[in-house]
């Protein structure tokens, strides 16, 4: 099968990469142009330009494929695609918005289905940027993927196939991201195996919510929140942007905690400290930080975070 696949981010590596493995003939890949990264910010090609590099494939990184944003070079872009006669679009995490002059370029598979999406979420819940971070925030027992037939509207468009997962008590979204990527792929690839065998399932209305892009705002606590509530967010928001407070001044990155329901303090408030962790009073309850880092330093279990950086009860995180 002849694709065109646009991404940009590791949760779009494993699906390219079993593509190639499957033996569909990639004609382009799609991803976002370089972006400054790590502490020289140097220009740096994304996770599904540098696989795509390294198997000699084709590669364009639009800035925008909005004809009325990008002018003649999106137009340019619309016409390499349209050169190329691809038989399908395939779409996971790409970062920008495709509009429908480009969803009709290929000649369609199946059941005329032109261009897919991989979304990691069970849609029509957490339609939008950040699906498995918001689902691990609101406290879902599950998650997974969706094939999704690619329409105008944002993630709107009829099921084609889906993989669940449970989500586990210690899963946070990074292990989630690279779970579903892998669930995914195979997904993608099985689906393809028998594309005639494809049947599109309109989304429900009931049940439908947004999975806002996470502002790095969220990620300071909030020690007047619930702590079950605080402790989804640690997870939520790891390894990006990473859930934070102030100690002395200081900015503290927390990783881990474990809900202490009966505790009772002021919010913010450390309340004991020993080589479990860290217990801190919140809205109701405590959470005990169990893995901690200091500004520039490494991720450390609280025994040897302590051991470098002595925390006392009585003082406050804000």
């Amino acid at each position: 099968m002849r694709i065109v696949y646009a991404g940009t981010p590791a949760f779009a590596v494993p699906a390219l990469a079993a593509l190639i493995a499957a033996g569909h003939e990639i004609a382009l890949v799609l991803s976002q142009p370089d972006r400054p990264a790590g502490r020289g910010l140097k220009l740096t090609p994304s996770p599904v330009k540098a696989l795509a590099a390294a198997h000699g494939l084709a590669i364009d990184t639009p800035e925008t494929l909005s004809l009325r944003k990008g002018g003649e070079a999106a137009a340019r872009a619309h016409e390499r695609l349209a050169a190329l006669a691809p038989d399908l679009l395939v779409v996971a995490a790409y970062g920008l918005i495709l509009p429908q002059a480009v969803l009709d370029i290929p000649s369609g598979i199946g059941p005329g289905v032109r261009a897919i999406n991989l979304h990691a979420s069970l849609l029509p819940r957490w339609r939008g940027a950040a699906p498995i971070a918001r689902a691990i925030e609101a406290g879902d027992d599950e998650t997974g993927v969706d094939l999704m037939e690619m329409e105008a509207g944002l993630d709107t468009g009829p099921v084609l196939a889906e993989v669940r997962t449970a989500i586990g008590a210690a899963d946070t979204a990074g292990t989630l991201t690279e779970r579903l990527a892998h669930l995914g792929a195979e997904l993608l690839v099985r689906a393809l195996d028998a594309p005639e065998s494809l049947v599109r399932q309109p989304q429900p209305e009931e049940g439908m919510c947004y999975a806002h892009k996470i502002d790095k705002a969220e990620a300071r606590v909030d020690w007047t929140r619930p702590a079950v509530e605080l402790e989804r967010r640690l997870r939520a928001f790891d390894p990006m942007p990473a859930a934070h407070t102030l100690l002395r001044g200081e900015v503290l990155k927390l990783w881990q905690g474990t809900v202490e329901p009966a505790t009772t303090g002021e919010p913010g408030t450390v309340l004991a400290v020993d080589g479990t962790g860290v217990l801190v009073a919140t809205g109701r309850g405590g959470l005990r930080l169990t893995r901690l880092q200091r500004a520039g330093g490494k991720r450390l279990a609280a025994r040897q975070f302590l051991a470098g950086c002595p925390i006392e009860p009585g003082e406050h995180l804000g």
